[in-house]
C-alpha cells in the first residue's frame, strides 16, 4: 500500500521551502526506501539459506563480543 504525501503551500512560502518539506516528509513516511527494496522482486530464503544466514550471525556476534572483551 502506498501512501500519498500531501503538502499544502502555506502563505507567503517560498518554492524552495514547500519543496525542502515535501522532500522532508517523503523521507520521513519511508515511501522511498521501500519502493527502492521492491525494485526487485526476491524470492524468500529457503530454510537451508535462513540456518546458514543465522549461523553466520551468530558467529558474526560471538566474534565482536570476544573482540569487545564481553566474554
Amino acid at each position: 500500500m502506498i501512501d500519498l504525501t500531501v503538502v499544502q503551500k502555506k502563505d507567503n512560502e517560498s518554492t524552495e521551502n514547500l519543496i525542502r518539506r515535501f522532500n522532508r516528509k517523503v523521507v520521513q513516511s519511508g515511501v522511498l526506501s521501500l519502493a527502492k527494496k521492491r525494485r526487485f522482486h526476491q524470492q524468500k530464503p529457503n530454510r537451508r539459506a535462513r540456518r546458514t544466514e543465522a549461523i553466520r550471525e551468530e558467529k558474526r556476534r560471538q566474534a565482536r563480543a570476544k573482540r569487545m572483551g564481553w566474554y
